[in-house]
């Protein structure tokens, strides 16, 4: 087990590409602490990860965007662990309909949580993994979209963005206190939101997909593990696509003539 007694945090960890990420990690031996944005949030994710028959994680509920919130979470986890080895930054606004004609409010509600509430829990985390002889891993979870810009997300595309430069700022800065940050830019990813879309719909997505099939939470979470383990010690301030190559690909194959 790679992190047999680690003490990791997920946010948004309770539903989706997060509450895999969590279960990959109490797999791999790890005190996990499930972060949602409240308590009813935390009780559906604590649902989904007992039918996993898994045990060994902690829940605290917080807005990750509100700052009184993130202290008292960390407050908490220094008082029940003492430290804290790994931090991913997961949690999301997907900010769905926001595009340039988004109101001001509602661009930095997008920005809020995305960028600052990942700003934030950031460096409540360095102030523990600066104290601890192994310092520590951050991860943070990013999107193809912040080079690929999608229609009508203006507030995401943006918030995406800034979180690739915060990545490589934080990666600068942190590196010198013992502490490692990279990045995962996942493209399409099968969550509940697919459930509602229809089948047509599924099929002309994955022709953006080379690879024709869109990616898992478990394969995101597969990644994740790997940039927070040993097997990454020598990267820092990378970003890792897991968009099976949609990126790579100028044109869909039905369009590409």
């Amino acid at each position: 087990m790679r992190f047999k007694n680690k003490v990791v945090l997920v946010t948004g960890a309770t539903q989706n590409t997060g509450l895999e990420i969590a279960a990959l990690f109490i797999q791999e031996g790890a005190k996990v602490i499930v972060n949602g944005h409240n308590d009813a949030a935390l009780k559906s994710g604590e649902k989904r990860l007992k039918e996993k028959q898994l045990t060994g994680f902690s829940l605290i509920a917080a807005d990750i965007s509100n700052e009184r919130e993130v202290v008292e979470m960390f407050d908490q986890i220094k008082k029940e662990y003492g430290r804290l080895d790994v931090l991913v930054n997961n949690a999301c606004h997907q900010g769905i309909g926001y595009g340039f004609d988004a109101s001001p409010d509602q661009f930095f509600e997008v920005i809020r949580v995305n960028l600052f509430g990942t700003f934030l829990v950031s460096q409540q985390a360095v102030k523990i993994m600066e104290q601890q002889d192994s310092g520590g891993v951050i991860v943070n979870l990013g999107s193809n979209v912040s080079t690929r810009a999608i229609h009508e997300r203006t507030a995401y595309v943006a918030s995406k963005g800034g979180i690739d430069a915060l990545t490589r700022s934080m990666a600068t800065d942190l590196g010198p206190k013992g502490i490692r940050v990279n990045l995962v830019a996942p493209g399409y990813i099968n969550t509940q939101r697919w459930e509602t879309l229809a089948e047509e719909v599924k099929q002309r997505r994955r022709k953006n997909v080379p690879s024709g099939e869109e990616a898992s939470g478990e394969d995101v979470a597969r990644v994740v593990l790997f940039l927070a383990s040993e097997d990454s010690k020598a990267m820092h301030g990378a970003r890792l696509l897991v968009d099976g190559g949609s990126s790579a690909q100028h044109l869909p194959v039905d369009i590409d003539i």
